[in-house]
């Protein structure tokens, strides 16, 4: 599964994407958030509040009850504003 990360949480993690092999027990955006943050600081700190956070799962915006089975793709980024 590939994870994209945009802006401020690019810049936390360090790094804009990578491959990863979540537990097969992951169920839900929620569950993978919790895993990422156990990876380290980066991690921790860029998902320390996720109501800042936004998800696309295969290019779809949702919610953090989406399921991850079979996803190919998720993006986390901050709330976008138009002016």
């Amino acid at each position: 599964m590939k994870i994209l990360y945009f802006s401020w949480v690019r810049q936390k993690v360090g790094v804009a994407e990578e491959d990863i092999t979540p537990p097969p027990d992951l169920r839900d955006v929620t569950a993978l958030i919790g895993w990422l943050k156990s990876r380290g600081e980066g991690y921790e700190a860029a998902f320390e509040n996720p109501k800042l956070i936004r998800v696309a799962v295969d290019q779809t915006h949702a919610e953090f009850d989406a399921p991850i089975a079979g996803a190919q793709e998720i993006a986390f980024f901050p709330p976008v504003t138009g002016g």
